[in-house]
């Protein structure tokens, strides 16, 4: 499964979800820290992955399906 870990995720947790099989990419790598909720929600869109994240501000399923 492809996924990227938002900035508030360190090395362990990539590794953990690298040895358990999954396409990683980080907002970190990709230079997308403070970025707004918005620009981040359309590039995992573009890039079809599944973000995981700690910011509460994505739990709003209106804003962000």
């Amino acid at each position: 499964m492809k996924f990227k870990l938002d900035e508030n995720f360190g090395i362990r947790t990539q590794e953990n979800f690298r040895i358990a099989g999954h396409d990683i990419q980080t907002v970190r790598d990709q230079k997308l820290q403070g970025c707004l909720d918005q620009n981040l929600y359309e590039v995992c869109c573009k890039e079809k992955r599944c973000l995981v994240t700690l910011d509460l501000d994505f739990a709003d399923v209106i804003r962000f399906p």
